[in-house]
């Protein structure tokens, strides 16, 4: 096992090239002192940086994450201002945030301050930027050159409010420790990636990371890679169901390491509970929380993420690819649910919410998209991806979740409506993405993270809209081509940092379908669907079917029709700018006829069948167009 995993770590930490375009890497050894009266750490932290750009860099950038949970920060007037605005009467605030930032006490703020900044051990003059500091080099670093960052630097750890913090207020975690060390921003193709922290997303540099923390020895820890010295720690980390081993020491050193990550997060507290399970390959699944009551049926909620996690595993490694790391901790904490690499804080026990965090693993630590200026793909990949794998866990399509919230009120028409119109999987999407464009509050999935106008428009477009990008993209090419899309593309992007160009690229070539226009549309734009049946008439024994596009979007469509003897068929009319049809879409049966030209209002269905014969005519049978009205999709008929 020791010889494979070496083997493993060589593999993965060799720099990341995409296939695109070149990778900068960040390899960090830090060390970190915790005191946990003050609730204040010093660090210091080596930084081999290789500089793979074609460019010769005059400056560094750097996040300083902590700096912005102060009264006044860009984080607190952001929230405040969103809060001022009402969505169906409510503040659009981050329910999380609030107005809480201006009315913390000096002891409660975040901070972080800088003590020193060397380059290949030159002292370099730098400049705070709230969340960012600006270091300015006495001398380039050229292209191609390996460069020693040294950093020396003081924080306070806020009261908990926005996924860092202390003292938990919803589950009582004494430290959340994510986003928390000054860390090198990403420089790409398009330069320096330096975006202030408003309580948003984040985008990252690949490297190795040896991290040690000292801290008080009544605390246990989990976080980001493998703990380099688990048989000092004991704990369920040398083998499961061993206690924390005594020390002598004030204070303990827990020393972990990861390889090709593009960040690390660590938690602690002196009540946390440690569970695993084993999984293929020698790989673990940790689980870490908090249970001071010792209730049992939280501990049974906590065993089930557990046993959840293992079951699905080898489900989510086939429909989704290889997971490349050894570990992947759930560890309570956070503000609800968010993913770092090899593990994510998550506020309780809940396998939805540990199946999106799961996903992002795929959908964000390994192919490590630019979340701030395409957050659709990770979040919006990453809540398609939940979806599959919670149908397979309980094997049954979340559609179920209406029927439910009908059954405790059978007399709701806004449930009954939307049972009339939802697809079975993906359900919860369309009604959030249908609920943005009656509101009038959409924007394009173009918009970067943190430039939304409200926290609905973000939260609906960036996980439903993306959701449903995918799921169209099922109809337009077929699932099952979808689904190869998705496998193909994570296993050549990983490490890569892909954007949505490299995606649609991959798209079309596998597909053999010309999807361009898809983007544009969807991703681009804010034009919706909507389609009709316009006539139907009969002429020499030929029925006629006339349809109307309402909408500004095009799309291709497939139409049922039911006849009187009992008999179905379902014809697919592609797009002309398609130049290409869908040969195969799960089990249905489908005929292809000639395309739609995109710019016609209209489109004349033909089929060999008495207009008397035909029951019913229904655009879209399986609901995964987000048509915005359906109450045109489909005629019945009676003789």
């Amino acid at each position: 096992m020791k010889l494979i995993f070496c083997l493993f770590c060589i593999i993965i930490s060799l720099p990341a090239t995409s296939q695109s375009q070149w990778q900068q890497r960040a390899n960090y050894n830090m060390n970190v002192d915790v005191d946990v009266l003050t609730n204040r750490f010093s660090g210091k932290q080596t930084i081999t940086y290789i500089n793979n750009s074609p460019d010769n860099l005059g400056k560094l950038y750097f996040y300083l994450y902590l700096n912005a949970f102060q009264p006044n920060s860009s984080m607190d007037i952001r929230s405040r201002e969103l809060g001022k605005r009402l969505i169906n009467g409510r503040p659009d605030w981050d329910g999380r945030i609030k107005d809480t930032l201006i009315s913390l006490k000096e002891d409660e703020t975040g901070w972080q301050k800088i003590l020193s900044v060397k380059v290949n051990g030159v002292a370099q003059k730098y400049y705070y930027r709230e969340t960012v500091l600006e270091v300015v080099l006495s001398k380039p670093l050229p292209s191609g050159s390996t460069t020693k960052i040294e950093m020396e630097y003081e924080a306070q750890i806020p009261l908990q409010i926005r996924r860092t913090g202390r003292d938990n207020g919803i589950n009582k975690v004494r430290y959340s420790m994510s986003q928390w060390y000054p860390k090198l921003c990403e420089y790409d193709s398009h330069g320096w990636q330096v975006n202030p922290y408003i309580a948003r997303e984040f985008y990252g540099v690949w490297g190795n990371y040896d991290v040690t923390i000292n801290i008080d020895k009544s605390y246990k820890l989990g976080g980001t890679g493998l703990l380099k010295n688990a048989a000092e720690i004991g704990w369920g980390y040398d083998k499961a169901g061993t206690t924390l081993k005594p020390t002598q020491n004030n204070k303990r050193k827990w020393n972990f390491v990861a390889q090709n990550v593009h960040d690390f997060m660590w938690a602690a507290d002196p009540d946390y509970k440690h569970i695993s399970r084993e999984i293929s390959g020698g790989r673990m699944i940790h689980v870490i929380y908090k249970n001071p009551s010792g209730d049992s049926v939280t501990e049974s909620n906590w065993k089930r993420v557990a046993d959840a996690a293992k079951d699905v595993f080898p489900f989510v490694e086939k429909s989704y690819g290889k997971y490349p790391y050894p570990q992947y901790s759930f560890i309570h904490g956070g503000d609800g649910g968010m993913e770092y690499a090899m593990g994510t804080l998550i506020a309780g026990p809940s396998i939805g919410t540990a199946f999106h965090e799961l996903m992002h693993s795929w959908y964000q630590m390994v192919l490590g998209f630019n979340e701030i200026k395409y957050p659709w793909m990770d979040e919006g990949f990453a809540s398609f991806a939940e979806d599959i794998v919670s149908s397979y866990y309980y094997k049954k399509p979340s559609i179920d979740y209406y029927n439910q919230q009908l059954a405790k009120d059978p007399d709701n028409s806004n449930i009954k409506r939307l049972l009339e119109i939802l697809p079975e999987m993906h359900s919860g999407a369309y009604a959030s993405y249908y609920n943005i464009v009656r509101l009038g509050i959409e924007e394009p999935l173009t918009t970067p993270a943190d430039f939304y106008n409200t926290n609905a428009a973000y939260g609906a477009g960036v996980y439903s809209k993306g959701e449903i990008f995918l799921e169209q993209l099922g109809y337009i090419t077929g699932k099952q081509m979808r689904d190869k899309i998705l496998l193909d593309f994570y296993n050549k992007y990983k490490f890569t940092h892909p954007g949505p160009d490299d995606f649609m690229a991959l798209a079309q070539k596998e597909s053999g379908i010309q999807l361009d226009w898809y983007k544009e549309y969807w991703i681009n734009s804010v034009k919706t669907i909507d389609y009709s049946i316009d006539s139907l008439w009969e002429e020499n024994g030929v029925t006629k079917i006339r349809f109307a596009r309402i909408g500004e979007m095009p799309m291709p469509l497939d139409i049922e029709l039911k006849y009187s003897n009992g008999d179905t068929e379902i014809y697919n009319i592609p797009l002309d700018i398609m130049y290409g049809r869908k040969n195969i879409d799960g089990d249905l049966k489908f005929k292809i006829v000639e395309p739609w030209r995109w710019v016609a209002p209209k489109y004349t269905l033909e089929i060999s069948r008495r207009l008397t014969d035909v029951k019913s005519v229904e655009i879209d049978p399986s609901r995964r167009m987000a048509d915005v009205v359906r109450k045109n999709n489909k005629l019945e008929l009676s003789w």
